[in-house]
């Protein structure tokens, strides 16, 4: 079956699709297949082959011929991408006889038929390329977008408040509670409702009560009743950013697993450290590797911190002051307390922030994104001595047979996951600005001044913060940290560990690192540490020529074996050479560590099941 042979209404559809996700399109035919399993072929033309932004979909409807003029919806495919799909509803949006322009210059509208598309999920950009499959629906069932997810929290909230008020007495009938009950989930026709309500309406919140109302009649006038529309959103902002807290605490502990694992095995083996990246003395690949652990669960701490210090907004009404609830409940303060303890109890938290404006304070969004921010550094910390330690080729990040390093240098194995990790750390430390300055510019009781007009349809719904910046700053911060996350855990699995480089670095320097030993052996035997002192210095500065000038291996030891001067220690030099002399407690270090610290921190029911269920990660690129 050709283009032309598909009803309009999946022209039009397929056509709106295909200008959220770009222009792509490779390859001379493809299939649509829809709901009812029809598969319909489409012809390509070639040629094109344009960049993808990772947004896939699957029209979903049923195929009727064109007079019914049926509209089909658009929801999201997530990770199971149809390309041939894709390419398909690519190629109609071509055919600009079912599109126009806007005056205003916003995404194109088809006339005729009526149609709905699905907004996509948050994070555009990090969502395509970077991130897993789980922190794009923070909150959500598999089955359910974040716009789903979104309104269907909206739903659970005007279900706790309507059975808390019943409760304390106001006049909502069990039919009522019944209702609200069995439809907490949209249906795509409610969407499509809400949609033409909010167009009516100007106005989302209200949009989905009477949307909710319509499933729900016998509730239809006690839906937010009582509420402003904050009672909605920055509630279900809250639950978000606690569930997002937890995902990331999850993949925190997993993270802390595998690298203390990789110190675990590494505990002993000596290598060179580096203080202003110039020689110093030895440490352990272990013991190096237990300084990034000990910052991550310093972040471990903070993240869980910010997560159990998480309140509720409650039920405050439009200023804070909750006046309407005091009417409702006819002057009883205590039962107006009484609610807002219920609702706060219903919906999962401990407790309600004690006063409140219109909104919570955007106080709580900075301590949310601290914790993150420091992750970002102890990340960019921890790549940056990876990437290093590449360049010294003593340990590498994973690199794939078939991988390549550089179009022109073909032996390049550049840290591309590390360099990525640095580079999305630096994103995640700055967007604590972002939360900093939008608490900084909240007027009074509340303001929206940091928003922007002209957002488009598809951002407004990203997620359920609500004002523009917020809407962007909390889910790419969840989304970043996530990305970081996953990509750290990558390279933690897949760390190689070069032993015998590792070693002649190691003994490149040592010989100068043991002259201290060499001029204490010689005191013990009787000489002047003085006279010592000297005969070392002398003999290293001309090795240090050697090897500084003259490019060759440092001789130091050559050199103090052939003065005679030496003679009372040189049946110990190989002793006094052993590198395992030169790391101290290292090991001992890492054994405590791990056990005394790691090992505590891991041990919560929450960290261990992370931990068991926790699969190798793969990167997409």
């Amino acid at each position: 079956m050709d283009r032309d042979s598909l009803p309009r209404s999946m022209q039009v559809n397929a056509a709106l699709l295909s200008s959220y996700v770009g222009e792509t399109i490779q390859g001379n035919r493809a299939t649509v297949k829809t709901s009812d399993n029809a598969e319909l072929e489409i012809p390509l033309s070639t040629g094109i082959n344009m960049e993808m932004n990772g947004l896939f979909y699957e029209i979903v409807g049923t195929v009727s011929n064109a007079s019914t003029l049926k509209p089909l919806r658009c929801v999201p495919l997530g990770d199971n991408i149809d390309m041939e799909l894709v390419n398909a509803a690519i190629k109609l949006m071509h055919d600009e006889r079912f599109l126009t322009n806007r005056d205003d210059g916003g995404v194109r509208d088809v006339p005729d038929p009526t149609f709905k598309v699905r907004p996509p999920t948050s994070g555009l950009p990090l969502r395509a390329r970077r991130s897993v499959a789980a922190m794009p629906r923070i909150g959500a069932p598999p089955t359910q977008s974040y716009p789903e997810n979104r309104f269907s929290t909206w739903r659970k909230l005007w279900l706790n408040l309507a059975i808390a008020e019943k409760e304390l007495g106001l006049p909502i009938t069990d039919e009522a509670i019944a209702q609200m009950e069995a439809n907490l989930d949209l249906t795509p026709e409610q969407f499509d409702v809400a949609a033409k309500e909010e167009k009516q309406r100007r106005h989302d919140v209200m949009a989905h009560v009477h949307t909710f109302g319509t499933v729900a009649p016998a509730a239809a006038g006690i839906i937010h009743l009582g509420a402003t529309s904050c009672y909605v959103t920055d509630n279900a902002d809250l639950i978000f950013l606690r569930t997002g807290l937890d995902y990331l605490i999850r993949s925190l502990s997993v993270l802390i697993s595998r690298l203390s694992a990789f110190a675990a095995q590494y505990r002993a083996l000596p290598t060179l450290g580096f203080t202003h990246f110039q020689p110093a003395q030895l440490t352990t690949v272990g013991k190096r590797a237990t300084l990034w652990i000990q910052e991550l669960l310093w972040d471990l701490r903070n993240i869980k911190r910010a997560r159990d210090d998480l309140g509720f907004r409650g039920v405050k009404g439009t200023t804070g002051t909750q006046a309407s609830f005091l009417t409702l409940f006819e002057g009883d303060h205590a039962k107006v307390e009484a609610l807002d303890k219920l609702v706060t109890k219903l919906s999962g938290f401990e407790y309600a922030y004690p006063v409140t404006s219109q909104t919570y304070s955007r106080k709580v969004d900075i301590d949310v994104l601290a914790p993150l921010a420091s992750l970002g550094a102890t990340a960019h910390k921890l790549a940056t001595d990876i990437r290093l330690l590449a360049n010294l080729k003593e340990i590498e990040e994973p690199f794939e047979s078939t991988q390549i390093g550089s179009s022109a240098m073909a032996y390049k194995r550049n840290p591309m996951r590390s360099e990525r990790v640095c580079s999305l750390a630096r994103h995640l430390m700055v967007l604590h600005q972002n939360a900093l300055m939008t608490a900084g510019v909240q007027w009074f009781e509340r303001t929206l001044d940091d928003r922007c007009n002209n957002f488009t349809h598809w951002q407004a719904h990203l997620t359920s913060f609500n004002s523009a910046n917020r809407r962007i700053t909390l889910p790419e911060a969840f989304l970043t940290a996530d990305i970081v996350l996953s990509t750290l855990q990558n390279i933690s699995e897949g760390l190689v560990v070069y032993p015998k480089v590792i070693a002649r670095r190691i003994a490149q320097e040592l010989p100068f690192m043991a002259t201290e030993n060499i001029i204490m052996g010689i005191v013990k035997k009787g000489g002047d540490r003085q006279e010592a002192h000297e005969k070392i210095r002398v003999l290293s500065h001309e090795a240090a020529h050697q090897v500084k000038q003259l490019g060759l291996e440092n001789d130091l030891i050559e050199r103090v074996r052939a003065d005679a001067y030496f003679d009372p220690v040189k049946g110990e030099l190989e002793k006094l050479l052993d590198p395992d002399s030169f790391i101290g407690r290292a090991p001992e270090q890492v054994d405590a560590f791990l056990k005394e610290w790691v090992e505590p921190a891991l041990a919560n029911e929450e960290a261990q099941e992370a931990i068991r269920k926790s699969q190798k990660v793969e990167l997409s690129v």
